[in-house]
């Protein structure tokens, strides 16, 4: 007579196998946050160094024009929808004479990292004149300047990955994630 314990099978049980998964999909899930957390911090810094990047090329137009760039002398307090007037200036059209920078050799180009035909850092959207500067998270940078005593210079930053932004209220709760030139 045999004994149970002596033809014993080989293999897992089913608690042993359930556990193994159970392991392996916790690891898988701790490598993806992981990896999420490092592209989000990447995203973050691309963002301060394109920022610093425009801020440079603002200070550079003003010392070249003896203003900042955007065409309206005090621009929108929220800073949207002028990344547009940016590129035009520091890449497309900075004499403003509408001739563009293939067939201009006198405007100078701030950036050429901005050249929406080799748009190697995705930072560009659009053709043309009407292309706009996008942050890492795909949202339009933002900028603004102003033209009185309170406000004699510009602002630049990226409402960061959620897109929102209150920048009349530096306390609010929507500004956390903003990337601000300083």
């Amino acid at each position: 007579m045999h004994s149970p314990s002596l033809h014993r099978r080989r293999g897992f049980t089913l608690i042993e196998m359930l556990t193994t998964i159970t392991i392996i999909v916790i690891l898988a899930g701790l490598v993806v946050a992981g990896m999420d957390y490092v592209k989000e911090k990447q995203k973050r810094a691309t963002a301060e160094m394109q920022i610093k990047l425009l801020a440079n090329a603002c200070e550079e137009f003003k010392l070249d024009y003896g203003f900042y760039p955007g065409r309206a002398d005090n621009t929108n307090s929220d800073g949207k929808n002028m990344s547009n007037e940016l590129f035009s200036d520091l890449y497309w059209d900075s004499n403003r004479d509408g001739s563009g920078p293939l067939n201009d050799s006198t405007q100078k180009i701030y950036i050429n990292e901005l050249d929406p035909e080799h748009n190697k850092q995705g930072w560009t959207d659009g053709k043309g004149q009407a292309a706009r500067i996008l942050d890492p998270w795909k949202n339009e940078y933002r900028y603004r300047k102003g033209s009185n005593a309170q406000s004699p210079d510009f602002d630049l930053w990226s409402a960061g990955k959620d897109g929102k932004t209150n920048p009349d209220n530096p306390k609010d709760k929507v500004n956390r994630d903003d990337i601000r030139n300083l």
